[in-house]
Formats: structure tokens, sequence, C-alpha cells
């Protein structure tokens, strides 16, 4: 068979094979025009679904930081003069950061960002005395799906419950932190609060053994040298 014959038997093929091709498509027109609507629709969801998180997300950072940047803003030195950002009180600044913490969580407590805002809203609230609404706040960042930011709600809870006199839950949330530990809070910080928490309600056997533990756990760390100094100061 020779080169001219071959192709032209390859381009009858390739005819009848478009032609094929086009007769299928031809008799299954509705069902191919709603497959491609709908794979052009699904395409255009997941668009805007991306443009609405992008957007949500960047307006939460926004948000977030304009909050952060009023909870360090600077205090005012006696007898200067008022300038704008700085605060004349620490709990001037803790109320108006939290008034803006508590306000990211409402708007974004969906996004990591309001979970954050629920974390710093807690803390604000620790610190102006509302102790009822910063466990709300703590509990809902506790909740949290990133460890680390749920480990620093459960420390700051476990210490407003020590401070309120719920002890038993302190100890509880203290142990689950040095079972489950985080970057952000090591176990040996959670036995160093534990420790502090039995030393401050009389119970020095159990302080001095967690102390111990945190010494030969971390000998050239800080945990380690605070053990030590809390050993050789409780007698």
């Amino acid at each position: 068979m020779d080169t001219q014959t071959r192709h032209a038997l390859k381009g009858d093929k390739f005819a009848e094979a478009t032609k094929t091709g086009v007769s299928w498509v031809s008799g299954h027109r509705e069902g191919v025009v709603r497959w491609v609507v709908s794979v052009g629709t699904a395409v255009l969801v997941v668009a805007a679904a991306w443009i609405f998180w992008n957007v949500r997300t960047s307006a939460a950072d926004a948000a977030l930081g304009a909050a952060l940047d009023v909870y360090s803003a600077p205090l005012a030195i006696p007898g200067a003069p008022p300038q704008k950002g700085v605060y004349a009180t620490a709990k001037e600044r803790a109320q108006a950061a939290n008034q803006q913490f508590a306000a990211v969580a409402q708007q974004y407590g969906w996004l990591p960002q309001g979970a954050r805002a629920h974390y710093f809203a807690g803390v604000t609230d620790a610190d102006l005395g509302q102790n009822g609404q910063a466990e709300t706040e703590l509990k809902a960042a506790a909740s949290a799906w990133d460890r680390n930011l749920a480990n620093l709600a459960k420390l700051a809870l476990a210490g407003l419950y020590h401070q309120t006199g719920r002890d038993s839950d302190a100890v509880t949330l203290y142990n689950d932190l040095i079972a489950k530990p985080s970057t952000t809070v090591p176990s040996t910080v959670a036995q160093l609060d534990l420790a502090d928490l039995y030393a401050a309600t009389g119970k020095k056997d159990q302080a001095r053994a967690l102390w111990a533990k945190v010494k030969d756990a971390d000998k050239d760390g800080m945990a380690g040298s605070i053990a030590t100094q809390k050993l050789a100061s409780v007698q």
C-alpha cells in the first residue's frame, strides 16, 4: 500500500470518527447542553466562593490587626499632653480593644481571625473583671480547630478558674494541656502553672513533684530554671 493510499484511508477514518461523534452529540444535544451548563455553573460557583472567601479574609485580617494595634498601643506618660492612639490607663486601653475584638469575633466568627478575636476578647474581658463574658469568649476560642490557639485559650481559662475559686476546673484544664501540649503551650508551661496552683492551695508536695519533673525535663531551658528557683523557695 503506497503512502498516498494510507493517508487517504486515515483521512477517511478521521472523517468517519468525526461524523460519528457529531451524530452522537446531535442525538444527545439536550444532555450535552445541560452538562456544559452545569460544569460552567459549578466553575462560577467555585470562583465566586473563592473570591468571597478572599475578600472576607482580607477584611477580617484588617479588622483583627486594627484591634491588636489598640491592644498594644502605648500608655500615656503622666503629665504628657493627650495624643492620638495613646491611652491614659491600661483599663481604658483594654476597654477600647475589647470592643473591637468582640466586634471581629461576632462578624467573622467562622473564620480563623474570628477565633483569635474570641481569645483576645476573653483576655481583655478578664482584664476588665468581666469574668462571665471572659469565660464565654475563652471557651469559644478553646474549641478552635487550631490547637495552638485552643491551648492558649485553655491556659487563660484555667487561670480565670483559679482566680474565681474553681480550682477543680482549672486542674482539669491544666492536666489536659499537659497531656496534649502545643507549640504555644508546652507541657512544662502547664505543669508550672499547675504547680503554682498547688502551692497556693497548700498542696506543697504536689507542687514540688511537678517542679522537680519540669527541672529534669528542661534542664537548660527557661521552664527548668523557673522550676529550680521554685524548688529552692518553697520549704
